[in-house]
């Protein structure tokens, strides 16, 4: 009796052991758990303000390209000749136009104040900061100058294209089609005896 007593005593140390590993055991997982909760967390965290961060990146590039495709269109196109000041005047108007496509016919400098403007010779020269160009006995400012002179300058030009000539009389021709080939020069008429009091011959 007294070894079946020492026996359970004994059983029951053991549990009571094995009981008090469990519970260490269990405290060692939660405290591991919570650890693990607290890393999850903190990289979902980081992994949000990364996508914050490049959502923010990607409007700061595409900010960016604007700002480069605003750049391109202000590169110079117009370069002064230096000591100039009025080619200097000149290309700081020109690189600073709203609208380039609008200045389709250059200003190329011969001299000093002069300039070809297509086939015209200008003569250009600043009034307090202000561009004006000699036009018979008066001056225009450049904005009137280039509205007056513009369409002038891209007819002449257009005119002495010979590419451009060339479609037009082939256009001409198709459109007339086969009576190219029988029109024949106009006959005179006899003029009547008594037209104008002469007789005919």
């Amino acid at each position: 009796m007294f070894d079946d007593l020492d026996l359970t005593r004994a059983q029951l140390g053991e549990c009571q052991e094995a009981r008090a590993t469990l519970q260490n055991d269990l405290i060692q997982a939660t405290s591991y758990m919570a650890i693990l909760e607290d890393k999850v967390y903190k990289s979902n965290k980081t992994s949000l303000e990364l996508l914050q961060n490049l959502r923010d990146r990607e409007i700061e590039v595409e900010t960016l390209k604007a700002y480069i495709i605003d750049l391109k269109a202000r590169i110079a196109v117009y370069i002064p000749v230096k000591g100039d000041e009025i080619d200097k005047k000149l290309a700081e108007y020109i690189n600073n136009y709203p609208d380039r496509q609008k200045l389709k016919i250059m200003f190329m400098r011969e001299s000093e104040g002069v300039y070809e403007f297509g086939q015209k010779r200008v003569y250009v020269k600043v009034v307090k900061d202000k561009i004006r160009i000699q036009v018979g006995g008066g001056f225009l400012s450049i904005d009137e100058f280039l509205d007056q002179y513009t369409p002038v300058e891209l007819e002449k030009l257009e005119r002495r294209d010979p590419l451009k000539r060339f479609c037009e009389k082939v256009a001409i021709q198709k459109t007339l089609g086969d009576k190219v080939g029988v029109e024949t020069a106009p006959v005179r008429k006899p003029q009547s005896p008594t037209k104008k009091g002469k007789t005919a011959v």
